[in-house]
């Protein structure tokens, strides 16, 4: 089930991306499509995924028309194919061609992750494994494609540095181990009075028996690690931890992954990878 958007978030992001494409008119429709005229529109789409951002287009152009109408045909999450009209659109001519753009660029993109997102839920199907997105997405768009990955059928793990600790190799290496950096985190945590969750990444075998040393209670994350050795490091940890695999996870490989027995997959591709659908909004009155 796809997570709910923060209305609030969402009308500010419409207000800010319309400054940065609209700033102090569009001046070809002022120029020539009367005031007060009005047209009706479809989307159209041309190719075949996972429709996300129906809401969203929504909500543009009901900011720019508060009149406008939307017949919506196909809500998010449906599978669509080339040929098929999302909805049809019937608003003020000049609010029309100002939000076309914004409404195409966001929906072309968010179908693009949820399309991708399915195909990973679709891949794991037969497995208890959750796939989880990452925070590689695209600055200021994180709210919507993190939403269109749960609109494809797969999760959501921290929205940013904020909401969970995550000991990466980068932290180990500038705490000098593992271990310093488990103990610096939980000394730090106790200080400020924070209840956050915690993954560790492991790059090999050695780092794993470091961390199962710890008294601690993270999520150990397997990172890069070959199939053979992710199935050892499944058995050695047993239901003492969960378990996340990270590290070049693909459609390809996904399914072997989740086979070892990991309770969670990170996969950057989800956002950083997915290529967008192709969509059109088309005046046909």
């Amino acid at each position: 089930m796809a997570t709910k958007l923060d209305n609030r978030k969402l009308k500010a992001f419409i207000k800010k991306a319309l400054e940065e494409d609209v700033r102090d008119g569009d001046h070809t429709s002022q120029a020539c499509i009367p005031k007060r005229q009005k047209s009706k529109a479809k989307l159209l789409v041309k190719d075949k995924g996972v429709l996300a951002g129906v809401a969203i287009a929504k909500e543009i152009f009901t900011y720019l028309d508060p009149k406008a109408k939307i017949d919506v045909i196909m809500d998010d999450g449906t599978a669509a194919t080339y040929g098929d009209i999302a909805f049809y659109l019937t608003c003020n001519s000049q609010a029309l061609l100002k939000g076309e753009r914004l409404a195409l660029n966001l929906m072309q993109r968010l179908s693009g992750v949820a399309t991708l997102s399915r195909k990973f839920a679709k891949a794991t199907k037969s497995y208890d494994v959750t796939i989880l997105d990452t925070r590689k997405t695209t600055p200021l768009l994180r709210f919507l494609e993190k939403w269109a990955v749960t609109v494809g059928g797969c999760s959501n793990y921290r929205d940013g540095l904020y909401d969970r600790i995550m000991i990466k190799d980068n932290h180990v290496e500038a705490a000098g181990s593992i271990t310093q950096a488990v103990k610096k985190v939980q000394r730090y945590l106790k200080k400020s009075n924070l209840n956050l969750d915690m993954t560790v990444e492991v790059r090999n075998h050695k780092e794993l028996k470091e961390v199962l040393a710890l008294n601690a209670n993270p999520r150990v994350m397997l990172d890069n690690f070959s199939i053979e050795d992710m199935k050892k490091a499944v058995k050695l940890i047993g239901d003492r931890l969960e378990v996340e695999a990270s590290g070049g996870i693909k459609l390809n490989n996904v399914k072997a992954v989740a086979a070892t027995g990991v309770d969670f997959i990170s996969v950057g591709a989800l956002t950083h990878s997915a290529q967008s659908l192709d969509l059109s909004l088309k005046i046909i009155d």
